[in-house]
């Protein structure tokens, strides 16, 4: 298959994404930067944040760790269910009453500045490099497979990405990014199904029969009930319950859309329907990772999890029309997750950060500093993907849902104590205690499960033994998060008082 037709492919998306944003973004202003001018469509919206959910790692990673974790990727799925619920009928009420552009603003009025820069900051670390992380991944898969056949270097194919993506989000911001993840996620789930639909034909059978194939290797089982294990289906619940709630609810990128949408009521159905396609889509993914490892393993193809859909897609096995639309599909998956990740990133530092929306400021003046500040965070990207490309860690998923856990719980004790509770806050002391209980979640997650850190950074810890004597082998899954929010909850308790003040 040429390089060269995939490459074309690339760059005539790209332009169908210009013109997209052109039209989208005339008229623009800061507002419609930041908040869509309020006019956002329900149901676009919806349909747009199943892209950037998912992003390009589900379309890599969560096929490749069928082989080694089967379904069970579904549980952390069923968890989603719960905690978007949540977000949909107790957080998205409470935004809606207080009116924010920036969600982190009420952490302000519930505490002061001090929380308000602190879970803005934890965001904007958490955001930058879980967004990059994917990034990386996607790029590293147009390199291997088309790249590096057209002499192009990793550096400079990283740099035209970004290029692109500031091309067609700097004006427009929120208000284009609704249109333009709509259309990429409709990229994302064709690519999917068509890719699905011609791999289970060229094993000369069925979707039936490639289910109970599946279910003949194990790879369909969904609930591990191994205690001890990392992925026993109450961490994965529990766990996904509190990642959606931080990653989505508590992440202004991903509320940054669902407040854009005019009224609460539509805002909510957004949410649930959001919620039903992705789980849909989740499982559609666990699918096609069975399905390629049946094929991988009729065809004696031996590859790492991440390369094993764009190794398959991509050989000459078939046309060059699978190949395009994997290639499609895949940057569908890529642009929505970095796009929306720097333009939320963009949003924050300026309202959040810098304080833009407190201060009298004509339009011209905040439009120059939010496009530094934009322009700031493509070059911060761009430093972060090399980063990543010399760690070139090959199941980025894992790395994410941990990373996420020790960045995110901060923000989850946050506006858990503000919300539950009517206690005010020592200001003073905020900052020690959201960098502690991270730092202390981390320390028992190293104790708890030195194996996987050792195999990440590539030394010997010696904890083993203090693990199994401690832990008994219980290993922390994607539990952290809670855990991390609960040890920041408790800190802060300890240095508030009472107050009457009403439960926001």
């Amino acid at each position: 298959m040429s390089p060269g037709l995939l490459f074309t492919f690339v760059i005539g998306y790209f332009v169908v994404l210009l013109v997209v944003a052109y039209y989208t973004s005339k008229g623009s202003n800061n507002e419609s930067f930041f908040i869509g001018n309020r006019k956002s469509n329900w149901m676009l919206v919806a349909f747009g944040m199943i892209g950037t959910s998912l992003s390009g790692v589900t379309f890599v990673s969560v096929p490749g760790g069928v082989g080694s974790s089967n379904f069970f990727y579904f549980q952390v799925v069923i968890g989603y269910l719960f905690g978007y619920l949540t977000i949909a009928f107790v957080l998205l009420p409470l935004y809606y009453r207080l009116n924010l552009t920036s969600i982190y603003t009420y952490l302000e009025q519930r505490f002061g500045i001090n929380a308000h820069r602190a879970g803005a900051s934890f965001f904007i670390l958490s955001r930058s490099v879980g967004a990059t992380a994917r990034l990386y991944l996607v790029i590293n898969v147009l390199q291997i497979f088309i790249l590096d056949k057209l002499g192009i270097p990793f550096v400079l194919t990283t740099l035209v990405i970004l290029v692109m993506i500031l091309l067609y989000t700097f004006e427009g911001g929120v208000k284009t990014i609704i249109y333009t993840d709509t259309l990429q996620t409709t990229g994302m789930l064709v690519g999917l199904i068509a890719c699905t639909i011609v791999i289970v034909k060229a094993m000369n059978t069925d979707f039936g029969g490639a289910l109970s194939a599946m279910s003949d290797k194990g790879y369909t089982q969904i609930f591990n009930t191994d205690i001890k294990s990392g992925s026993h289906f109450m961490k994965h619940i529990v766990g996904g319950m509190f990642i959606a709630i931080a990653m989505t609810g508590l992440d202004q990128e991903m509320m940054q859309k669902n407040i854009s949408v005019k009224n609460l009521r539509d805002s909510q159905k957004n949410m649930m329907t959001f919620t039903v396609v992705l789980m849909l889509v989740n499982f559609l993914f666990l699918v096609l990772g069975g399905i390629l490892y049946l094929y991988a393993s009729a065809n004696n193809i031996s590859t790492a999890p991440d390369d094993l859909f764009p190794t398959i897609a991509l050989s000459d096995k078939f046309s060059a029309s699978i190949g395009v639309l994997f290639i499609i599909a895949l940057i569908s998956a890529l642009f929505p997750s970095v796009d929306g990740a720097i333009t939320s990133l963009t949003s924050c530092f300026c309202i959040d950060i810098l304080g833009l929306n407190k201060h009298k400021t004509d339009e011209k003046t905040v439009r120059r500093k939010r496009l530094i500040v934009h322009f700031s965070f493509a070059a911060l990207f761009f430093l972060l993907v090399l980063f990543f490309k010399f760690i070139n860690d090959k199941l980025i998923i894992d790395f994410i849902l941990k990373f996420a856990g020790i960045t995110y719980g901060p923000l989850l004790g946050l506006f858990a104590f503000g919300i539950l509770t009517r206690r005010t806050l020592n200001e003073k002391m905020i900052w020690p205690v959201v960098l502690l209980a991270p730092m202390l979640a981390l320390l028992l997650d190293v104790v708890c499960n030195p194996a996987w850190y050792e195999a990440k950074l590539h030394i010997s810890l010696g904890m083993h033994q203090i693990s199994e004597t401690i832990f008994h082998g219980y290993i922390i899954g994607n539990e952290l998060i809670l855990i991390n929010g609960i040890f920041t909850f408790l800190g802060l308790l300890m240095i508030s008082k009472k107050s009457q003040l009403a439960t926001a």
